[in-house]
């Protein structure tokens, strides 16, 4: 990883991990879904509103570390807005980059998560309230997701 994207990899991590952005309940909500990592000890419940095929709001509540809670915040900032479509792409486009670290150009603040995939431990972590995405938009059944 160059110098530069370390640095901004480490202060982004660090504000998002300290100050996560949709932190909250989400009441009410269309979509909630409960997510666990019990390796690392995350567990995060998210909260989505879906109206008309899009992500009105989306926050998410729990404990992890800094790297699980970061992605998690990054994310909920990237999705809401989009159709859920898009936010599936999204999520796809997220797990390629943290598995291989291609296509990190055309992800925006996401890219700096792509250092994560240096860290084998870590890529659950940083993948985990995605993970969470994923089955709310696409299954919605309630089932908790983990990461084992």
């Amino acid at each position: 990883m160059n110098p530069e994207l370390k640095q901004l990899y480490q202060e982004l991590i660090m504000d998002h991990g300290r100050q996560p952005r949709n932190f909250r309940v989400l009441s009410p909500c269309t979509h909630k879904q409960q997510a666990d990592n019990p390796l690392c000890g995350d567990q995060l419940t998210l909260y989505l509103d879906v109206k008309n095929g899009v992500v009105q709001d989306i926050a998410f509540q729990g404990h992890g570390c800094a790297i699980s809670m970061a992605s998690s915040s990054m994310m909920t900032q990237e999705v809401k807005g989009k159709s859920v479509d898009n936010a599936l792409a999204l999520f796809k486009k997220f797990h390629q980059l943290i598995m291989s670290g291609e296509s990190a150009e055309d992800m925006g603040r996401l890219a700096v998560l792509s250092g994560v995939k240096a860290f084998p431990m870590r890529v659950k972590c940083a993948t985990l309230a995605w993970h969470a995405l994923e089955h709310a938009l696409s299954a919605n059944d309630g089932q908790a997701v983990t990461t084992e």
